[in-house]
Protein backbone atom coordinates (compact mmCIF):
# COMPACT_ATOMS: atom_id res chain seq x y z
CA UNK A 1 0.00 0.00 0.00
CA UNK A 2 1.34 3.48 -1.22
CA UNK A 3 0.23 7.05 0.06
CA UNK A 4 1.05 9.85 -1.52
CA UNK A 5 1.01 13.53 0.47
CA UNK A 6 0.96 17.40 -1.56
CA UNK A 7 -0.87 16.64 -4.27
CA UNK A 8 -4.51 17.55 -3.80
CA UNK A 9 -4.83 19.92 -1.23
CA UNK A 10 -3.84 23.36 -1.33
CA UNK A 11 -4.56 25.02 1.50
CA UNK A 12 -7.56 25.15 4.56
CA UNK A 13 -8.74 27.91 5.53
CA UNK A 14 -10.97 28.16 8.79
CA UNK A 15 -13.17 31.29 9.78
CA UNK A 16 -13.40 31.48 13.80
CA UNK A 17 -15.35 33.51 16.19
CA UNK A 18 -12.80 33.88 18.59
CA UNK A 19 -9.31 34.33 17.56
CA UNK A 20 -7.10 34.09 20.61
CA UNK A 21 -8.89 31.10 21.67
CA UNK A 22 -8.37 29.22 18.32
CA UNK A 23 -4.55 30.35 18.69
CA UNK A 24 -4.13 28.82 21.65
CA UNK A 25 -6.07 25.80 20.37
CA UNK A 26 -3.82 25.16 17.22
CA UNK A 27 -0.44 26.44 18.86
CA UNK A 28 -0.79 23.62 21.31
CA UNK A 29 -1.55 21.19 19.55
CA UNK A 30 0.72 21.60 16.90
CA UNK A 31 3.23 21.94 19.13
CA UNK A 32 2.41 18.67 20.05
CA UNK A 33 3.05 17.69 17.01
CA UNK A 34 5.78 18.98 16.57
CA UNK A 35 5.28 21.80 14.55
CA UNK A 36 5.03 25.87 15.21
CA UNK A 37 2.53 28.35 13.77
CA UNK A 38 4.46 29.98 10.69
CA UNK A 39 2.82 33.23 10.73
CA UNK A 40 0.21 35.88 12.77
CA UNK A 41 -1.42 39.11 11.71
CA UNK A 42 -3.84 40.62 13.59
CA UNK A 43 -7.13 38.94 12.67
CA UNK A 44 -5.58 35.31 11.48
CA UNK A 45 -2.57 33.11 11.75
CA UNK A 46 -1.33 30.05 9.98
CA UNK A 47 0.61 27.11 9.84
CA UNK A 48 1.86 26.06 6.37
CA UNK A 49 -1.51 24.96 4.50
CA UNK A 50 -3.53 26.00 7.29
CA UNK A 51 -4.77 29.51 7.39
CA UNK A 52 -7.41 30.60 10.36
CA UNK A 53 -9.10 34.17 10.72
CA UNK A 54 -11.92 35.47 12.55
CA UNK A 55 -15.10 36.69 10.79
CA UNK A 56 -18.76 37.58 11.10
CA UNK A 57 -21.02 35.10 12.73
CA UNK A 58 -22.66 34.26 9.42
CA UNK A 59 -19.22 33.24 7.69
CA UNK A 60 -18.25 30.72 10.91
CA UNK A 61 -18.53 27.12 10.59
CA UNK A 62 -17.58 27.56 6.89
CA UNK A 63 -14.86 25.98 5.40
CA UNK A 64 -12.17 27.32 2.43
CA UNK A 65 -10.64 24.20 1.11
CA UNK A 66 -8.27 24.89 -1.71
CA UNK A 67 -7.65 22.18 -4.13
CA UNK A 68 -4.19 23.04 -6.34
CA UNK A 69 -4.06 22.55 -10.13
CA UNK A 70 -1.31 22.15 -12.53
CA UNK A 71 -2.24 24.83 -15.00
CA UNK A 72 -5.14 27.35 -15.40
CA UNK A 73 -7.19 25.43 -17.88
CA UNK A 74 -7.75 23.47 -15.05
CA UNK A 75 -9.06 26.19 -13.01
CA UNK A 76 -11.33 26.73 -16.04
CA UNK A 77 -12.60 23.40 -15.87
CA UNK A 78 -13.23 23.08 -11.66
CA UNK A 79 -15.36 26.07 -11.85
CA UNK A 80 -17.60 25.24 -15.44
CA UNK A 81 -18.12 21.49 -13.79
CA UNK A 82 -18.59 22.97 -10.28
CA UNK A 83 -21.45 25.21 -11.96
CA UNK A 84 -22.53 22.25 -13.90
CA UNK A 85 -22.77 19.91 -10.85
CA UNK A 86 -25.05 22.16 -8.35
CA UNK A 87 -22.05 24.87 -7.33
CA UNK A 88 -22.76 28.89 -7.20
CA UNK A 89 -20.28 31.71 -8.31
CA UNK A 90 -17.94 32.84 -5.68
CA UNK A 91 -15.49 34.39 -7.95
CA UNK A 92 -14.83 33.64 -11.39
CA UNK A 93 -11.21 32.21 -12.69
CA UNK A 94 -8.71 34.91 -13.10
CA UNK A 95 -5.87 36.16 -11.61
CA UNK A 96 -5.22 37.81 -7.69
CA UNK A 97 -3.57 39.41 -5.83
CA UNK A 98 -1.80 37.04 -3.18
CA UNK A 99 1.57 37.15 -4.87
CA UNK A 100 2.09 37.01 -8.78
CA UNK A 101 0.67 34.44 -11.22
CA UNK A 102 -2.34 33.68 -8.68
CA UNK A 103 -4.77 32.34 -10.68
CA UNK A 104 -7.64 30.84 -9.24
CA UNK A 105 -11.53 30.10 -9.21
CA UNK A 106 -14.07 29.89 -6.16
CA UNK A 107 -16.84 27.99 -5.84
CA UNK A 108 -19.42 27.73 -3.05
CA UNK A 109 -20.73 24.04 -2.72
CA UNK A 110 -24.31 22.84 -2.12
CA UNK A 111 -23.33 23.35 1.74
CA UNK A 112 -22.16 26.61 1.95
CA UNK A 113 -18.35 25.79 1.89
CA UNK A 114 -16.10 27.94 -0.52
CA UNK A 115 -14.00 25.70 -2.76
CA UNK A 116 -10.85 26.65 -4.69
CA UNK A 117 -8.98 25.85 -7.12
CA UNK A 118 -5.42 26.98 -7.33
CA UNK A 119 -2.27 27.68 -9.82
CA UNK A 120 0.31 28.86 -8.31
CA UNK A 121 1.96 30.50 -11.92
CA UNK A 122 5.43 29.07 -12.61
CA UNK A 123 7.33 27.62 -10.17
CA UNK A 124 9.74 24.76 -9.38
CA UNK A 125 9.11 21.70 -7.26
CA UNK A 126 11.49 19.86 -5.37
CA UNK A 127 9.07 16.62 -5.85
CA UNK A 128 5.71 15.91 -7.72
CA UNK A 129 4.54 14.53 -3.77
CA UNK A 130 6.40 12.64 -0.68
CA UNK A 131 5.72 8.89 -0.77
CA UNK A 132 4.80 7.26 2.81
CA UNK A 133 5.11 3.63 2.62
CA UNK A 134 3.92 2.05 5.95
CA UNK A 135 6.81 -0.54 7.82
CA UNK A 136 4.21 -3.08 8.01
CA UNK A 137 1.97 -3.86 4.74
CA UNK A 138 -0.87 -5.46 7.40
CA UNK A 139 -3.73 -4.60 5.16
CA UNK A 140 -6.08 -5.53 7.79
CA UNK A 141 -4.96 -2.68 9.83
CA UNK A 142 -3.44 -0.31 7.40
CA UNK A 143 -2.90 2.02 10.47
CA UNK A 144 -0.82 -0.20 12.84
CA UNK A 145 2.52 0.92 14.11
CA UNK A 146 5.19 -1.73 13.30
CA UNK A 147 8.40 -2.02 14.47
Amino acid sequence: MEYHYGRLLDHVHLVVSDLPASKRFYRAVLQALGRELTGEGPDYFWADELFVSCGSPASRSHVHLAFQTADPGRVQRFYQAGLAAGGSDNGQPGERPYHDGYYAAYLTDPDGNNIEAVFHGPHWRSAASIQVQPRCQDVAAPFTVCE
